[in-house]
């Protein structure tokens, strides 16, 4: 294969949407147990919106971590010339715990990222794509389905997915977002029961119609949405939390939680910061956490063993992400923007290029 001259990508020195980047580099050249890919699709993440204000002079940084590519050089014997590939969000995660170590190998940030024409990666960082998956959809996959993999099975041995659980269990979803889309279809092939919350009703009918979720709550109407939780549940409340929102929503999650329940700290999409309460006296989280025999747990994606493992029950049950939109490669830009307006319902692609 003949490799172009230039490589074309986008770059952001972390200081605001309006100002990445396309820029042109050079096509890097694999060294020993590397290989080199060809990019074939960009998937965001709402990590990718946030860059951190600076007032130091920052290198200029590739963003975004998951994407579809396909093998073009190969110094591995681990990966062959023309298999299509996913990124793996941390690169030295691998298997177990992560690790500091481990995360200091995010691609995105601090690792340079995968918007990008060309990029070499370990080929042990890498995981084979489903035969049955189009590129645009492989790439929803590193971060948004292994998040929410890890908070349904994460607690669970290697091996030993939700759909061998004894007892059906009930998953609550917050918004309808990469993670939490990827979430209901994850429990809805394995056989559990989902409630999915959005401020869109035509979002909350699209989730049951075609992805089918249970029940739906719009927090618009009805802001204390742990309330209609307890009522689907009669009372029991749900074994899984997807908690997405953070500093408005987790007592609403405490609240509607089975004895016993996990809550999965994903995100914080409504604030890092409690609100003041003034007057009001608010039960300290340990409290919280014992008053249900509770599992708080903050999710940062999952390891590659854990990734392939997905991977198969996907196989299994072919699961097809959902693809919000695409957007051209030069178009990343608005893309990102779309992104941040919420108005997306499951991935927001980049198409990067063609096999």
């Amino acid at each position: 294969m003949t490799l172009p001259d230039v490589n074309k990508q986008w770059t952001t020195a972390q200081d605001g949407l309006d100002k990445l980047q396309f820029t042109e580099g050079k096509v890097p050249e694999p060294k020993d147990g590397e290989v080199l890919v060809k990019v074939l699709a960009v998937s965001l993440n709402y990590r990718d919106t946030e860059g951190e204000p600076t007032t130091q002079d920052t290198e200029p940084l590739v963003p975004c971590s998951d994407m579809c590519g396909i093998v073009v050089d190969s110094k591995s014997p681990k990966l062959k010339t023309g298999t299509r590939v996913m990124s793996i969000f941390n690169q030295g995660h691998l298997t177990g715990q992560i690790t500091e170590a481990d995360m200091a190998t995010g691609l995105g940030l601090p690792l340079p990222g995968v918007l990008t024409e060309y990029r070499c990666f370990p080929a042990e960082a890498l995981v084979t794509v489903p035969d049955y998956m189009k590129d645009e959809e492989a790439a929803c996959l590193p971060i948004a389905s292994v998040t929410a993999w890890m908070c349904i099975n994460g607690m669970r041995p290697l091996g030993q997915p939700a759909d061998g659980a004894k007892k059906k269990e009930t998953v609550l979803l917050q918004g309808t977002g990469g993670v939490s889309v990827a979430g209901l279809q994850i429990a809805h092939a394995a056989g559990l029961k989902a409630i999915i919350t959005s401020s869109s009703d035509e979002k909350l009918e699209r989730a049951k119609k075609d992805l089918g979720a249970d029940f739906g709550i719009n927090y618009q109407t009805h802001w204390e949405w742990q309330e209609p939780v307890l009522e689907e549940t009669k009372g029991r409340g749900v074994d899984i939390i997807f908690e997405t929102g953070g500093a408005r929503t987790l007592r609403k999650s405490f609240e509607c939680v089975s004895f016993g329940g996990l809550i999965n700290c994903v995100g914080y999409l409504s604030g890092k910061e409690d609100e003041d309460a003034p007057g009001a006296k608010q039960l300290n989280i340990n409290v919280l956490a014992l008053r249900r025999n509770v599992t708080l747990r903050g999710i940062l994606n999952g390891p590659k063993d854990r990734f392939e493992e997905m991977v198969r029950f996907y196989e299994q049950h072919k699961i097809r992400p959902v693809v919000s939109r695409v957007f051209k490669m030069d178009e990343a830009g608005d893309a990102f923007t779309f992104l941040y307006s919420g108005a997306h319902f499951g991935k927001v692609v980049v198409k990067v290029a063609d096999k």
